[in-house]
């Protein structure tokens, strides 16, 4: 039986991390830290998670005793803890953007501070760095708007079949963090779609590091806020190269099905069939679709995630089970709750 931390567990993504980490056959969580909480049962905080008997405690770093630790931190705050995990001899799954980028100059743009570790990191989207996350010691877990727009694309750009991405998502507002605000207010956001950071969400500089926008391909991203609490649903209009522009919505698929055909946790639908958030909430499945082109050469492709799971929590614990050696789909079986 494997030991597992979670740093800052008291947030949305700790709550899905105890949720799923209490029904896993091979670890348990021995410790969860919090500042504000230090000494309070975690029922108080996650009303879900009961009868664990494990309490919020204010510990240091070099203080955790574990194989693995969860960094369910803010941005910033991550990278002054975990050179210090490291040196326990843990293996670390961040989920704060810290440690996504291979170029630290594109990290210190779009999160506007310096970027102070040099700690060697893994982008951990297993279905495209599974490799790479078994040799690792430190795995940045991948934004939640950019999972969906990355495994929904990439076969695109890695046949070089396009030139243009513009990427359109819907997202729940768990997504938006523990800590309500006006945005979040409940008549502010029902009965209404709210676009924000239209040209300059941070998580559009994710999904061009993987899609390797702008030098071969232009990938351009808004997100919209929606009234519901979990879920991302994301459009993807990509724009033919003039000399692909006689390939089919078959050819296309079949591409897909190369690419993802042996991936437990992604779903390709069937012809005409839509995602649906309802489909994958809870779970940590990706559901594909679409494979339509118009008659301009835009080719339409869909996925749904839920934000919190595939998006964040359970992506980190897919990426847990493949840092220790298990079996990928560990704790992570279980499907979407429909309806």
């Amino acid at each position: 039986m494997k030991s597992v931390a979670i740093i800052g567990a008291s947030g949305y993504t700790g709550g899905e991390l105890l949720r799923m980490l209490s029904v896993h056959p091979e670890v348990e969580v021995t410790e969860i830290t919090s500042r504000k909480l230090d000494g309070q049962p975690v029922h108080k905080t996650h009303p879900h998670v009961r009868d664990t008997g494990l309490v919020f405690r204010d510990k240091k770093p070099s203080e955790i005793d574990a194989d693995l630790v969860f960094t369910a931190t803010p941005h910033g705050a991550s990278m002054k803890i975990v050179p210090d995990l490291l040196k326990t001899g843990a293996k670390v799954v961040d989920l704060s953007g810290d440690y996504r980028y291979r170029d630290t100059a594109v990290y210190e743009k779009w999160y506007g501070m310096e970027h102070t570790s040099d700690a060697e990191s893994v982008f951990g989207l297993p279905e495209l760095y599974r490799d790479e996350i078994k040799k690792a010691n430190l795995v940045g877990n991948p934004g939640c708007f950019p999972t969906g727009a990355i495994l929904s694309s990439f076969p695109l750009v890695d046949n070089d079949l396009v030139d243009r991405i513009i990427i359109d998502s819907k997202t729940g507002v768990s997504g938006a963090g523990v800590s309500p605000s006006g945005v979040t207010h409940y008549p502010n956001i029902g009965d209404n779609v709210n676009p924000y950071k239209i040209s300059s969400h941070r998580h559009m500089s994710e999904i061009q590091q993987e899609l390797h926008g702008f030098d071969d391909v232009k990938v351009s991203f808004t997100p919209h806020l929606v009234p519901v609490n979990r879920g991302i649903q994301t459009t993807s209009h990509s724009f033919l190269k003039e000399e692909h522009e006689d390939i089919t919505p078959d050819e296309i698929r079949k591409l897909y099905e190369k690419q993802y055909g042996k991936e437990y946790f992604i779903k390709l639908m069937d012809e005409g069939e839509i995602p649906h958030l309802s489909s994958v909430r809870g779970s940590n499945f990706v559901h594909i679709g679409g494979f339509e082109i118009d008659e301009t050469g835009r080719l339409v492709m869909l996925s749904c995630i839920d934000n919190l799971v595939k998006g964040a929590s359970g992506q980190a614990i897919q990426n847990m089970n493949i840092l220790l050696g298990l079996d990928e789909t560990l704790g992570l079986r279980h499907l979407g709750l429909h309806p």
